[in-house]
């Protein structure tokens, strides 16, 4: 097996907490998005520190696009039933394109807020209308009707149990477990009738195995690819990662109180949406 020198995964794993959660804490939550050269430079950057250097296809992508120019191979996770659930967390606006989520949210803050991609279909005027109660806040603001999540159910070969960040993702007796993200994108509606997130993300032992007990199995296909972690900490570097994903393209509605019960406490200690990295369209850095 090649071996790859990249510092110790738990490391990696601290600097993708802190790229989830820190890197947007310049911007506010009404500041003007940024200008498109803005992002045309972070793209710049990332190929520019990425060349050469043997990094694997990277995530998100467009789902609708199957091309790609990436030729570091890696053996795909097992399927998520065979491997341990170690986080939930979620993602305001899809990092991914493709299916029903194809509205480009805009350049953002240029930190990964207020950008990405939203549902691209339509609500009722009674599933947009507004919350009293402000839903998972952060000093970025906070969800209300209509907005998409994108719900990352992320697993891992190594034998842990669910918690908070990445970090749950390890053990001591293995540093370097595999990794699949089971993916869905959700949009918030005010509607008691829509589906519970608490129950999205109810979790618990089954055959063996931590599981995500509630991941939809109707939205569509999964679309499979090989790619890394995300994160707008990754915005201009690479993410030495490798993981196994799953995509669905379709979006399910979801009762926007219920996510705010959710981000009030859970095992995970999630509390409001990450911001997302910008799609990656560097055919050099997509698998095929």
């Amino acid at each position: 097996m090649k071996k790859i020198l990249i510092p110790s995964i738990t490391a990696i794993l601290a600097t993708q907490l802190i790229a989830q959660t820190h890197t947007a804490h310049v911007a506010t939550e009404h500041h003007a998005a940024v200008a498109d050269t803005v992002i045309s430079e972070q793209r710049a950057k990332l190929a520019s520190n990425t060349k050469d250097k043997g990094f694997g296809p990277q995530s998100p992508r467009d789902i609708d696009t199957i091309e790609g120019d990436n030729t570091l191979d890696f053996n795909a996770a097992p399927p998520y039933s065979e491997m341990n659930l170690c986080n939930i967390h979620f993602h305001e606006n899809a990092e991914h394109k493709g299916g029903e989520f194809t509205k480009y949210a805009g350049n953002g803050d240029g930190h990964g807020y207020n950008s990405g991609f939203e549902y691209s279909g339509t609500l009722s005027q009674t599933e947009l209308a507004p919350i009293e109660e402000k839903i998972c806040p952060n000093e970025h603001g906070d969800l209300e009707p209509g907005d998409t999540i994108e719900v990352h159910y992320v697993h891992s070969t190594a034998k842990v149990k669910p918690g908070p960040t990445l970090a749950s993702c390890l053990s001591e007796a293995v540093q370097n477990p595999q990794l699949r993200v089971e993916t869905q994108v959700y949009v918030v509606t005010n509607d008691k009738d829509a589906l519970d997130f608490k129950t999205l993300t109810a979790h618990g032992l089954k055959n063996g195995f931590h599981q995500a007990l509630n991941i939809p199995d109707n939205t569509g296909t999964p679309v499979r690819y090989d790619g890394s972690t995300t994160g707008p900490g990754y915005n201009e570097i690479g993410s030495p990662l490798q993981v196994s994903w799953s995509v669905r393209p379709k979006v399910l509605k979801v009762n926007i109180a219920t996510v705010g019960e959710w981000c009030k406490g859970n095992v995970f200690k999630e509390d409001h949406g990450h911001g997302v990295r910008n799609l990656v369209t560097n055919p050099a850095l997509l698998s095929d």
